[in-house]
């Protein structure tokens, strides 16, 4: 694979224009992973016919095998299909930071009136329809991704039921799947020794670093929590609720829920969240560190694997491990559902609230930002009405 872009693609975009359809898209961008890489297709491949259409089918296929979030994984991508480290980077930046600047808006906003009723009210209704949400979510990625295998609906079952009894999600657990369903599928040449010993080694090299400052610390946490988001950046949720609220105690069980609501309502990358948790951790410096730390790992795989991708995205053996992974995160995801609602969803309004959330969103295609809105009004009016 060669970064530099063909004559036919040059000819239709420089990276100042490619750059700034990613700045727009991380902008305006709503609805999460799926919703974003439709984007992506429809406006790069089909429109505008920047990107090949089988560039685009192994950036997808790349950002669905490797940590990360799979819309910011897929637009690194992209870029270093464009114009190399250089797109990658640039297109990497845009589109994180747009939402990373309205969640800096929004945390600022939290830490001033977050103790005001109105506010409060706000995300008592809020907090109820993020779980429909994530609800629903769960729900699309275990038919994506699970289909009729009986071995992956057990792991999901597995990684459901220990991240909903202990409140916690257990990455060797996660790798132990990826590995049981390595031998299930009957492969288990070199390139799979070599993809497992990474997802261990990996995640070691930052649990090594023992840093000082509060921001090496926070930089480090989220950097191993961006090791272990596998397609959707909901995956991320149990992983940082075990960490951020039970190990560190940076926030509270209110805060947390929150902190998912807030990225709810802003555009890009879900993970995005992270930034809100940083900066109730400590400020702007915390907030940077923190979405440095869930990106960096996602940047690097990307620039790292993109120029030998094509040798090894077929492998079968990857492929058997990475869905064993998959099914274990999806698992966490419904998990945390149980974990998060015993938080937001503990009295009739919120239980109502929830409920037609669900209801609605499997009924009708509503903005997931429209339909917060409406909840976070409902949360004012039963909270003070």
């Amino acid at each position: 694979m060669t970064p530099t872009p063909t004559e036919h693609e040059a000819k239709q975009a420089t990276l100042t224009e490619f750059v700034a359809y990613f700045l727009r898209l991380g902008a305006v961008g709503f609805g999460g992973p799926i919703a974003l890489a439709g984007h992506m297709q429809q406006d790069l491949v089909d429109d505008r016919k920047w990107i090949p259409k089988e560039d685009y089918l192994e950036g997808l296929a790349l950002a669905q095998l490797a940590p990360g979030p799979l819309a910011a994984q897929l637009a690194i991508y992209l870029g270093y299909i464009h114009s190399g480290v250089l797109g990658a980077t640039a297109v990497g930046i845009a589109f994180v930071l747009p939402s990373f600047l309205m969640v800096l808006a929004l945390s600022a906003a939290y830490v001033r009136f977050g103790g005001l009723p109105w506010m409060q009210g706000m995300f008592y209704g809020i907090g109820a329809a993020v779980i429909g949400i994530i609800a629903r979510s769960a729900y699309k990625l275990t038919k994506l991704t699970l289909r009729k295998d009986k071995l992956l609906w057990g792991m999901f079952i597995v990684l459901a039921a220990t991240t909903a009894w202990t409140s916690r999600e257990i990455v060797w657990l996660f790798l132990l799947c990826g590995v049981v369903n390595l031998f299930a599928s009957g492969f288990f040449g070199p390139l799979s020794v070599k993809g497992v010993a990474y997802s261990f080694v990996a995640p070691g090299m930052f649990a090594a670093l023992t840093p000082n400052s509060l921001f090496l610390r926070i930089l480090v946490y989220f950097g191993k929590a961006g090791l272990f988001v596998f397609g959707s950046g909901l995956a991320v949720v149990p992983f940082l609720y075990g960490g951020v609220v039970q190990e560190h105690r940076w926030l509270t069980d209110r805060q947390f829920v929150d902190a998912v609501a807030v990225a709810m309502i802003t555009p890009g990358p879900v993970v995005i969240t992270v930034a809100f948790i940083g900066y109730l951790v400590s400020g702007v410096s915390g907030a940077t560190a923190a979405a440095i730390g869930i990106f960096l790992p996602v940047y690097l795989v990307v620039v790292l694997l993109a120029p030998s991708y094509k040798r090894w995205a077929k492998n079968p053996q990857l492929n058997a491990f990475v869905r064993g992974v998959t099914a274990a995160a999806t698992g966490a995801i419904a998990g945390a559902v149980i974990v998060l609602a015993r938080r937001s969803v503990y009295d009739l309004p919120t239980v109502l609230i929830c409920a037609v959330s669900v209801a609605v969103l499997f009924r009708w295609k509503v903005p997931e930002p429209l339909l917060i809105a409406s909840a976070a009004i409902v949360g004012l009016i039963a909270r003070h009405g």
